[in-house]
Order: structure tokens, then sequence, then C-alpha cells
């Protein structure tokens, strides 16, 4: 399936993976919601952005990764994950950091802002093409890889939306075949800077 194919039919799946969160009721001061409630409004940050144009959101910064907010992470709970965002008019461009098992590895990802197709790597080096568009105030990215299988194609939908006034970036990610956003991987990143 083609990736813009892919993207009109789980665009509204994942859309719905984008609610602000519910109130901080848990005793470590995390919200206590679902991957369905990461963005449902969520934060614009269309003013004072003309020197990167007119995008809805702007995501530079360095954001760390906060395992005890997230959902249905598995091993992911024992990275520690640092990006540092930058941003032009055309592409957002994000540095990663990861720590696992005491060993540090790097990657960059460039995300096309105009709706065009990248090659990136993905986490575990599968060379990618990558396809993003926005839906409002959220960045929804399609993967897609050489599948397992000689001749198929893997595929995977990722949404990025801020929320707390700009302070706490959601990351969902759903396979092609799985929209369901409540067993999506919810990533949620705390800006430091």
């Amino acid at each position: 399936m083609k990736p813009s194919l892919l993207m009109a039919t789980l665009l509204p799946f994942v859309i719905a993976g984008c609610a602000e969160p519910a109130s901080d009721t848990s005793p470590q001061g995390s919200a206590t919601v679902s991957p369905a409630q990461a963005c449902a409004s969520p934060y614009s940050t269309t003013k004072g952005n003309g020197d990167i144009g007119n995008p809805p959101i702007d995501f530079r910064g360095t954001w760390v990764l906060n395992t005890d907010r997230g959902a249905n992470l598995g091993m992911m709970k024992a990275v520690k994950e640092t990006i540092v965002a930058t941003q032009t008019a055309d592409q957002a461009i994000f540095a990663m950091t990861d720590v696992f098992a005491g060993m540090t590895t790097t990657r960059t990802v460039t995300y096309d802002l105009n709706g065009g197709t990248a090659p990136n790597k993905a986490a575990m080096g599968a060379e990618s093409e990558t396809s993003s568009q926005w839906a409002g105030n959220t960045l929804v990215t399609t993967w897609a890889a050489e599948g397992a299988i000689a001749g198929t194609t893997s595929e995977r939908t990722e949404t990025r939306c801020l929320s707390d006034n700009g302070k706490t970036l959601n990351i969902t990610m759903t396979k092609a075949g799985n929209p369901d956003i409540e067993e999506a991987i919810w990533f949620v990143y705390e800006k430091s800077e």
C-alpha cells in the first residue's frame, strides 16, 4: 500500500491518539492517561516562529524521555533517550542519543515538513522511507521499510504533538494493520531546554 493511501486510511485513528493529558492524580507527578488521550487538544506554537516559517508546531529544543509517563514501552522502558530537535520551514531534524544496557548509540532522523519523502534509518538500523504531513497541530509520519519476507513492506505510523503548553512532546507509534491507539507505543518526552 502506498504511504499516501495508508495515511488516508489511518489518519482518523492516529489523530485520535493525540488528547490533552488528564489532570495529574498520580503520586509520581505524571498524568494517568492513555495513548488516545496524549494530545486530543495539542498545543500550537504558531506564534513567533517567523524564523522557521509558520508551522503549527515548533519542535526545537532538547527533550528527555520519561518512561514513567508513557505506555506499552516493553524493553524501551530501560532506555534513556535524549532528543535534540532542530527545525526549519522545510524539515524537522531529531538527533537522538540512547543509552541502553551501558551502551550509547546515536542516530539522526529528518522529517520533510512539506509532505515529501525522506530516507531515514529506523531505531534498529533498517533503511526506511518516511512521509510526513500535518494534521492540524500534529505531525503524522508513515515509515515504510522492506519487510522480513522478500517483496513485502513493513509500515508503521508515528504521530508527534506537544502538550503541557509546549513542555511535553508526545510520540505514538502504531503498526499497519493494527491502528488501535490503545495498543500504540507512547513515548513522553519532557523539555529540558
